[in-house]
């Protein structure tokens, strides 16, 4: 119970720090739109983590021996056969990653990468990652950065799946193509819709070619739907397009002027949930599965050290204010609380809510 309350009360938070950013309005279009040549950058490899207390994979397997053998060989200890390997759990095979993020990456810079367990590795906990070569996500990729490092457990009870923090060595430029004489924003998901993308191509007008405004010159930017922005370079710009491009992302932007929807925002693998808006919810009944109603008969007379207590099954979700009112998202918090409904399944009831239109928000599951 304790733990639900914290719960609760960390929502309320939330939703109190959500409606401070709301009045805060000020952002700008590099906060909440990229261009279209960014994004994100996969990095892929297969290596083997050493140093293992006992708990990598059997050198019996193959899979495992054959690379664990082709590395001895390398560094000038090979062995004749990979059965001479079969007693090792020191090694386990892993898969490593590397996520680049959107602005790309030089030659130097180090990133975290994920390694995670291939085969039969019980833990990776005290390994550590032997110099892997990472290549683009194509087989044909070349290779663009290297890794190695120690291992680090992220928490929980999963030691098949760790991090090694700036593992990872880009050795060539990760970059997105060149910016030509026109070029392409888009808005990030949770802004995205035909407002928010006229008033933030209004936005970029305003800044980069105000003149536009005033009907004496073409507008710079145009909405293309309810994602894209396309922005043209002008002609007296086109030998500064960096600082062109700079003036169009520094742009600002009234956020409440987007017409953006009301959103829950529910993350699966930490079970964070983060509430924008004004969520309202339709007149609803809601029961849960684990409670049940508890009945006497006849009913005893209830005393201050004998109270009556009623438990229900069903729990009716109202404003308190006007009948007509729709409840708020703290009516509903307040009904969870009175069912001790766990987070994980009133993500499942606001599910069901928003499948029967009750629930006046997007409902995003990350």
């Amino acid at each position: 119970m304790f733990r639900l309350k914290l719960w609760v009360n960390l929502v309320a938070c939330l939703v109190l720090l959500g409606a401070g950013t709301l009045v805060a309005q000020a952002g700008t279009v590099k906060d909440i739109a990229r261009l279209s040549t960014q994004g994100e950058y996969m990095l892929r490899g297969v290596g083997l983590v050493v140093g293992l207390p006992g708990t990598g994979d059997s050198g019996k397997d193959l899979a495992v021996a054959r690379p664990l053998a082709q590395l001895l060989k390398n560094n000038g200890n090979g062995v004749a056969v990979p059965s001479e390997l079969s007693n090792s759990k020191a090694v386990a095979l892993v898969s490593v990653t590397c996520v680049i993020p959107e602005r790309g990456g030089k030659t130097g810079d180090t990133f975290d990468v994920i390694v995670s367990v291939l085969n039969s590795a019980k833990s990776l906990k005290g390994g550590q990652l032997y110099l892997t070569a990472l290549s683009g996500p194509y087989r044909t990729s070349q290779v663009y950065a290297l890794a190695e490092g120690g291992v680090d457990m992220e928490g929980g009870t999963i030691e098949t799946r760790g991090r090694v923090r700036g593992g990872a060595r880009l050795i060539r430029d990760v970059m997105g193509p060149e910016v030509g004489d026109s070029f392409d924003l888009v808005i990030d998901a949770p802004y995205a819709g035909w407002g928010a993308a006229s008033q933030i191509a209004i936005a970029i007008n305003a800044k980069a070619q105000p003149q536009a405004l005033s009907g004496n010159a073409l507008s710079v930017a145009v909405a293309i739907d309810e994602r894209t922005i396309r922005v043209t370079v002008p002609p007296a710009e086109r030998t500064d397009k960096a600082g062109f491009i700079a003036d169009v992302l520094a742009a600002d932007v009234n956020l409440l002027q987007l017409d953006l929807p009301a959103q829950v925002i529910f993350n699966q693998r930490t079970g964070a949930i983060v509430v924008t808006g004004d969520v309202e919810i339709a007149p609803v009944a809601i029961t849960h599965k684990d409670l049940s109603i508890t009945t006497t008969t006849p009913a005893p007379a209830p005393t201050p050290t004998n109270p009556q207590v009623r438990r229900e099954r069903w729990a009716e979700l109202q404003t308190g204010i006007k009948p007509s009112q729709r409840a708020k998202l703290s009516d509903l918090l307040a009904a969870f609380k009175q069912l001790d409904v766990p987070p994980q399944e009133q993500i499942g009831i606001l599910q069901m809510l928003h499948k029967t239109g009750k629930l006046q928000a997007k409902l995003i599951i990350d």
